[in-house]
């Protein structure tokens, strides 16, 4: 059991190793980009909302 949660860590940390992990800056540049589109897709889907909404109250209205 000990031989194996050994073996378990040190194999963990050899992986642990080869990660590369991102700079401050591909982390500020993946922010900004993941920002933009969420923020251009719910103003298009609010957009698509209201000429969807304005349609049915005129066609039922």
């Amino acid at each position: 059991m000990k031989a194996t949660l050994s073996s378990y860590v040190k194999n963990a940390r050899i992986e642990l190793s080869k990660v590369i992990f991102p700079t401050k800056q591909q982390v500020k540049q993946a922010f900004f980009a993941v920002f933009l589109v969420v923020t251009f897709i719910s103003l298009f889907l609010a957009l698509v909302d209201l000429i969807m909404s304005t349609t049915l109250s005129a066609i039922l209205g």
